[in-house]
């Protein structure tokens, strides 16, 4: 692999989260992170500050499994696809990309967002969730719902626009619930749908 180090041998790398596509951190790696990163499928990375490398999450539990290692055209910076585990930045948000000063709106960003809640709900019930509710009962259930809300899909295309926007609403909401259910990320369906346009 021929990337180009630094003056102190050390090369940018960003950490993009390989579901939902959101951008988690930036890290430097040296020769020796990006030995352990490739053998371990685990991130590793190197502190300037301290001087040494780090597993991510070793002390956190924060671990980011390798899933894609990539490096740009001018082979200057590297691109890491991970699975996250917990949280990726040390003040506690997802990402270290949380200070927003424009947001850019459009559906991915908002599925990528309900897909997150979806998840955190899995993973920190809260009382009278529905979601919650949903999770308890199970695959059946989960099933049940999508059924239901494809047909209610229809009969909101024969009534009106605003009908098929509130019922595809409540599809997609089912369908995220699934995805989450069955561990599907958002990423596996991007990459299929992607594939069609081909």
């Amino acid at each position: 692999m021929d990337v180009k180090f630094d003056e102190r041998g050390l090369v940018p790398a960003i950490a993009q989260d390989v579901n939902t596509r959101e951008v988690l951190m930036l890290a430097y790696m040296n020769q020796e992170s990006i030995n352990l990163t490739l053998e371990s499928r685990y991130a590793h990375y190197y502190s300037r500050s301290r001087q040494n490398i780090w597993k991510k999450g070793e002390t956190s539990g924060n671990l980011q499994k390798v899933k894609g290692f990539y490096y740009d055209c001018d082979k200057d910076t590297i691109l890491l696809k991970v699975e996250q585990v917990g949280v990726a930045c040390h003040t506690g948000n997802y990402t270290c990309f949380h200070n927003e000063v424009l947001k850019e709106e459009n559906i991915s960003n908002v599925l990528e967002a309900l897909y997150k809640t979806i998840i955190n709900r899995r993973e920190n019930p809260k009382e009278g969730s529905y979601t919650n509710y949903l999770f308890r009962e199970g695959i059946d259930k989960i099933l049940k719902k999508i059924g239901e809300e494809s047909a209610e899909v229809i009969i909101g295309a024969k009534n009106n626009k605003n009908e098929l926007i509130y019922e595809s609403s409540d599809l997609l909401y089912h369908l995220l619930v699934l995805l989450v259910n069955e561990g599907v990320g958002l990423g596996d369906i991007y990459e299929e749908l992607e594939k069609r346009m081909k």
